[in-house]
């Protein structure tokens, strides 16, 4: 781990390439796993007042899942997320285009609706944040599902934290991403 900012990342982000390969993934981890996308306690009200923008775009099921459940749920855990289709399904934010996964709420986003762009957790995958009260932890979560991204990034030599800029910059700003660049590049000369 190094410090940047008073938050640890996890060294993987810098030495790992990643590039997602929508093409060949199609999105898999929107529809996959044991929960839908983590979220704070700030984005569940988020959520509540771009509901009524975002519903155009969403899934019939989508808005049966949201208008059953809310805007957002607690998973096994006790943690905030957001709903899934038919339990451990898709998200309910959901859509397809031409066979590959999209978020219903980026796409609102896309067309000037709403003013936020999604869940940091979505934009920021697969970096994965562990929240204390004093700092975060980033971790690399790594999914088989993602071995085409991996593949990808090594393709072009794009490493984790290079392909996540702009959602860093969104999360920490521009002047912790900086201080990122600077420490990587300490850590190449040491």
């Amino acid at each position: 781990m190094i410090e940047v900012g008073g938050h640890l990342v996890s060294e993987e982000l810098i030495k790992e390439n990643f590039i997602c390969h929508l093409e060949k993934c199609k999105g898999a981890c929107c529809i996959e796993g044991d929960a839908g996308a983590p979220l704070s306690a700030s984005e569940v009200a988020i959520l509540e007042e771009i509901y009524p923008a975002v519903k155009p775009y969403m899934t019939a099921k989508g808005i049966q899942t949201i208008e059953a459940v809310g805007t957002s749920v607690k998973d096994f855990d006790g943690d905030l997320t957001t709903p899934c289709v038919d339990t451990n399904k898709e998200c309910a934010y959901v859509i397809w285009e031409n066979g590959i996964t999209k978020c219903a709420i980026e796409k609102a986003y896309e067309d000037g609706k709403i003013n936020w762009k999604k869940p940091i957790s979505c934009h920021l995958y697969p970096i994965r944040l562990t929240e204390y009260p004093e700092f975060d932890m980033l971790h690399y979560d790594r999914w088989s599902i993602c071995s085409t991204a991996c593949s990808f990034g090594d393709e072009h030599q794009v490493k984790v934290y290079q392909f996540l800029k702009d959602p860093l910059i969104r999360k920490y700003g521009e002047a912790w991403y900086q201080e990122l660049e600077e420490n990587i590049i300490a850590l190449n000369q040491a």
